[in-house]
């Protein structure tokens, strides 16, 4: 579903605001969000892509206003309204430091806040594409470190809530993941370690029927069985050693809403079966009770190991796997979508140049083609690292360039540019026995840097043992260093 705006609305106990929600999401087709707290709010923020905050308080209140002037300096990029009964109660010392587009009164006009809504995003708008216009007029034609420079933002990227992304790959899975959002079948998400698969699974939950119900999260990984069972399906007091009180549990918590199971390949057999069960029956029973119990909710799971070959080698029940597919995704990784590491560089400029209160200008041309240049083991996770790192070493008014890159991506990027492929590369020694070598020399050298001289990763790719590999980096003297 393709909105034109995401509102959180952070209302006041028992405040109506049906009329101003029949008019914001049926006459302006926006989506929103009706929350009770700031903190509330802040936790939408983080799983989903917010476009503007209307804050309501009551009369010598100000906890709406607090929570408008905290929003200024942590997402400074969505609009700000207040609402208020009475504005001779506020001072305007406070209104401005909250930098809010506009305060209205209560009783509230629903129309007018529509009005007020649909003004605000136009400003927002119209912000935005003057900071790109000025930028590209500013660096028009300058040179900086003798690097070509571009504005911080691209006009082709896109985003499904948090998930930033330029590629084909990427677009038509997130189109294929908003189609699956507006049903009601359990979802598989696979891809390698900082893909992206939880951010995808928020994006689903958040644009589905559920979103207004909890979105539940649980890591699979490494917890014994016992643990995991009380967990999700809850336990009575005096069930095993430790449970001094009664636990309702995740699928019980989230009734209505989505859990969504990370890692889910590590589970065990025994503890697969529960899980089975509840898939086809919706049904829960606590440890140490007696009393099964139902409830509905969305599955959404994901693995960074390929279950389908886990199912060959008898690791994993093939029935739970067919159930779990309702919809399979497969997040690519970063090294096979190369188009979205300038969008997301930018992307992730502009977050940590705002939370640590840097003023970047963005990031040079050169740089981004060093970064897309890289392979990024660790994907987007490992991207986002790298650029934290070099908002911080960038100065106030300047742009992020190659010298704040990591040494180990310049010189990954460096063998990238000259030997992709080997074009170009002039075997040594005379014997065809020489010149093999000489090949395999520059093969592994290469492999190694790609790969941030990960051994394990390298020997991998290269279809070599852990000590066929070592044997070789010794034959040739290879070291780290160059």
């Amino acid at each position: 579903m393709d909105h034109s705006g995401t509102v959180v609305i952070v209302a006041r106990p028992g405040s109506d605001w049906s009329d101003s929600l029949e008019v914001l999401s049926e006459r302006y087709a926006y989506r929103v969000l009706l929350v009770g707290t700031p903190a509330e709010a802040l936790t939408a923020m983080s799983s989903i892509h917010v476009d503007l905050a209307v804050a309501e308080d009551r009369q010598d209140e100000t906890v709406g206003l607090d929570f408008l002037t905290r929003l200024r300096v942590s997402h400074p990029e969505i609009m700000r309204v207040y609402v208020t009964p009475a504005p001779s109660s506020v001072s305007y010392q406070a209104l401005a430091k909250a930098a809010i587009y506009q305060f209205l009164l209560t009783p509230l006009d629903p129309a007018q806040l529509g009005l007020v809504v649909e003004r605000a995003l136009e400003a927002r708008e119209l912000h935005r594409r003057h900071r790109i216009l000025s930028r590209e007029f500013k660096i028009s034609g300058a040179l900086m470190f003798g690097e070509r420079r571009e504005p911080a933002f691209r006009p082709e990227s896109h985003q499904f809530e948090k998930l930033v992304y330029a590629s084909e790959k990427m677009a038509e899975m997130c189109d294929l993941a908003k189609q699956a959002a507006a049903t009601e079948l359990p979802i598989l998400i696979q891809g390698e370690t900082g893909t992206g698969k939880e951010l995808l699974a928020r994006a689903i939950h958040y644009n589905s029927p559920r979103r207004a119900s909890p979105l539940l999260v649980q890591n699979c990984g490494g917890m014994p069985d016992e643990l995991l069972q009380s967990e999700l399906f809850g336990h009575k007091r005096g069930a095993f050693t430790g449970a001094i009180s009664d636990r309702l549990g995740l699928f019980r918590a989230a009734d209505g809403g989505t859990v969504f199971l990370d890692e889910i390949s590590d589970v065990s057999p025994s503890f697969q079966v529960s899980l089975l069960r509840f898939l086809q029956e919706g049904e829960v029973k606590p440890l140490g009770a007696d009393k099964v119990m139902h409830c509905n909710v969305r599955i959404i799971a994901a693995s960074n190991k390929p279950l389908q070959d886990l199912v060959a080698q008898g690791k994993f029940r093939q029935d739970l796997y067919f159930r779990l597919k309702g919809f399979e995704f497969e997040v690519p990784p970063l090294r096979d979508r190369p188009d979205d590491i300038g969008p997301l560089a930018e992307f992730f400029a502009a977050k940590h140049a705002d939370a640590m209160g840097r003023k970047v200008l963005g990031i040079t041309a050169n740089t981004l083609d060093k970064l897309a240049l890289c392979s990024f083991p660790g994907n987007v996770r490992e991207l986002e690292n790298e650029i934290r790192r070099m908002v911080a070493l960038t100065k106030d008014g300047e742009y992020i360039t190659t010298r704040n890159m990591a040494p180990s991506l310049l010189a990954t990027a460096s063998a990238r540019k000259q030997g992709d492929g080997l074009r170009g590369f002039v075997p040594e020694g005379i014997t065809l026995k020489d010149q093999v070598e000489s090949l395999e020399k520059q093969i592994v050298g290469r492999a190694l840097i790609r790969n941030h001289w990960n051994q394990s990763r390298t020997a991998a790719e290269l279809g070599l043992s852990r000590v066929g590999l070592a044997n070789k980096i010794k034959r040739y003297n290879l070291n780290e260093n160059g």
